[in-house]
């Protein structure tokens, strides 16, 4: 027998609640490690923590798509790790497996169909990097990017994107540069935030919604307005940006994380403000789920992957050691506390 470590659901902090820590708690558990045809025992590396987890905290996710972590039972999520043994024809032995079903445990029998290979040489044996730039937040980015942004190289076009120095926006705004934004300015929660989108990742400009007039600064950073808005957040800061979009412009919805402690719909309602400057400037604004796209996942993980091996899309990781720390991880991402993608890392 195998000794596990292992997160489970604890408590839910209810549809208008706060999460945290003791929101989850840690046990010790054993796995049988006698595989059944078609099962891998996996050893986790990394683990990872999301924004749309705070929906699964719910008895309702509100989302058909996304089912309910169950009390008591171990929480799941995007993980990656390494094969240690098989009994799957298609995976050996020292394989780099991801699945966005795994468990926050040490260690875990998987059902093999479960489990995607994937090339350490695509992220030069940064493994983390497939939960986060080579990966499903780094596909939102490119594809909410390249669906619903309407970028057009020489067309003097400025994106915003809120919750820049997340994992998401800190990719998307660096894809809007790459494909041809003439600016691009972040919105973001601490000026440590600011200059690192600025410094590290190639931003035009960024604005600290904690300090000053958001509006204000944005016209400062956005003198021809906006023609882009990549939206994580949600909330009067949405509202802000969507005032200042010029005609014809689009809303990239990708997030509300400002709204997800609330007891409201997916998407929220807008204000009447709001939606009378979508309707009056003709600006598109039409929520945008990356597995609506499917048969570009291969393809866009392939351009993240050479993005980054060249140098044009920087990667930004904030790295939390101990599986006794998810819960601390997770809370912390939900109030802004990390920079770029926040990971969990289990075991070497």
């Amino acid at each position: 027998m195998l000794r596990v470590q292992r997160v489970l659901l604890n408590s839910r902090p209810g549809t208008n609640g706060e999460p945290v820590p003791g929101h989850f708690r840690m046990e010790e558990t054993t796995v049988q490690p006698d595989l059944k045809e078609g099962q891998v025992l996996v050893r986790t590396l990394f683990l990872s923590v999301d924004p749309y987890m705070r929906c699964r905290m719910n008895d309702d996710t509100g989302a058909e798509y996304l089912a309910p972590w169950g009390l008591s039972e171990c929480v799941d999520g995007g993980g990656v790790g390494v094969v240690e043994s098989s009994r799957y024809d298609a995976l050996s032995v020292g394989d780099m497996v991801t699945s966005f079903n795994w468990h926050w445990q040490t260690h875990g029998v998987m059902d093999g169909k479960l489990l995607q290979k994937v090339d350490p040489q695509l992220v030069d044996g940064h493994i983390s990097y497939f939960l986060g730039t080579v990966g499903m937040p780094g596909l939102t980015a490119l594809l909410g990017v390249r669906e619903k942004g309407h970028v057009t190289k020489g067309a003097n076009q400025t994106m915003v994107v809120s919750g820049a120095a997340g994992a998401c926006g800190s990719i998307a705004g660096q894809i809007g540069r790459v494909d041809g934004c003439t600016r691009v300015v972040g919105i973001c929660g601490s000026d440590e935030k600011c200059r690192a989108l600025v410094e590290d990742l190639g931003f035009s400009a960024a604005v600290n919604y904690r300090q000053g007039d958001i509006a204000t600064a944005l016209k400062e950073s956005c003198p021809n307005g906006v023609d882009v808005y990549f939206d994580n957040v949600g909330g009067p800061i949405s509202d802000a940006v969507i005032a200042q979009m010029n005609n014809g412009g689009h809303v990239i919805l990708c997030g509300q994380i400002s709204q997800y402690n609330k007891d409201v719909p997916y998407p929220p309602p807008l204000c009447d403000e709001t939606q009378e400057a979508l309707q009056s400037k003709n600006i598109t604004r039409e929520r945008f789920m990356v597995l609506n796209y499917m048969e570009k996942h291969e393809a866009g993980i392939m351009q993240l992957s050479q993005w980054v091996k060249e140098g044009q899309i920087k990667v930004l990781e904030t790295v939390v050691n101990g599986i006794e720390n998810m819960g601390v991880a997770f809370c912390s991402m939900m109030k802004g506390g990390n920079i770029g993608k926040q990971i969990i890392k289990i075991s070497d």
